[in-house]
């Protein structure tokens, strides 16, 4: 059985917590250039232009590309045949992200109690942890730091099977258009659709860990995702939610076997600072 130190894990974390603050994917930033030579609205040219120099100083100086480092979720997939030693690896994943967030003078935006006293626990933790068990002895860590802005105008609904892909597309669609502006578009959309009302919101925000503009491989899922992307950038929202063409960057969807008198549906919205960082121990 392979051995991994939980030391290695929480350097690991500490890294990606700073790389995804500096550095946004190429991924992202290619759809951003792509979305600046397309806008025709002298606003959304501004406002894209300005997105692209921010990418080239964060990356260039080494300083948060928002200033809302956001809710560090991270996605564990943990081979069977793996053993941690020398400390728990929830443990290990925290004081990464203790780590990562102190040393980058990034800010801590989590509260120990949501509704009462809303005390900062002043360090970013707890992460927002998701496991997986997978065959094997490796370990694949992702992080991905979500601002508040666009988790705040994220939704779900547990809609009716006679609701259909009609239904869905309207969901979708009224939870863009509430959002409007406020997630500082353009956005990238997670749709997570079946499974149950947690499963759902899981499956949101999983399908903004995917190579952004990747199509599912479902073509029926794939097809839905472009007709979204169509219908949200005909909304004209634009760029900061001032208009223009580019309202979203792209649309995600992850899908889930359900109940059969059920059809959940979440939607997990991004920023254009659609950071998200992985590596392989």
């Amino acid at each position: 059985m392979r051995e991994i130190s939980a030391d290695i894990i929480t350097k690991a974390v500490e890294t990606l917590c700073l790389q995804a603050a500096y550095d946004l994917g190429a991924d992202v930033e290619k759809l951003i250039r792509e979305a600046l030579a397309k806008e025709e609205s002298a606003f959304g040219i501004r406002i894209l232009e300005n997105i692209v120099n921010n990418i080239e100083i964060a990356r260039r100086e080494e300083m948060p590309i928002c200033q809302d480092t956001g809710l560090a979720a991270m996605f564990i997939e943990i081979g069977q045949d793996l053993h941690i030693k020398d400390g728990f690896i929830t443990d290990a994943i925290n004081q990464g992200v203790r780590q990562g967030y102190e040393k980058g003078y990034l800010r801590k935006s989590v509260l120990a109690d949501p509704l009462f006293s809303r005390k900062n626990t002043g360090d970013n933790t707890p992460a927002m942890i998701h496991y997986d068990i997978v065959p094997g002895d490796g370990l694949h860590i992702a992080i991905l730091p979500k601002g508040g802005g666009s988790e705040g105008v994220s939704a779900l609904k547990m809609l009716r099977p006679a609701d259909g892909v009609e239904g869905v597309k309207k969901f979708v669609m009224d939870t863009i258009l509430e959002a409007g502006g406020k997630p500082c578009p353009p956005i990238i959309v997670g749709i997570g659709i079946g499974g149950s009302m947690d499963k759902v919101a899981f499956l949101a925000k999983k399908a903004l860990t995917r190579e952004a503009g990747t199509h599912h491989s479902d073509p029926r899922y794939a097809s839905l995702e472009q007709t979204l992307l169509k219908e949200i950038n005909k909304t004209g929202i634009g760029p900061n939610g001032l208009g223009g063409r580019n309202t979203a960057l792209a649309v995600h969807i992850e899908d889930y076997p359900t109940h059969m008198a059920c059809l959940p549906v979440a939607v997990n919205v991004n920023c254009h600072a659609a950071r998200y960082k992985e590596i392989n121990l």
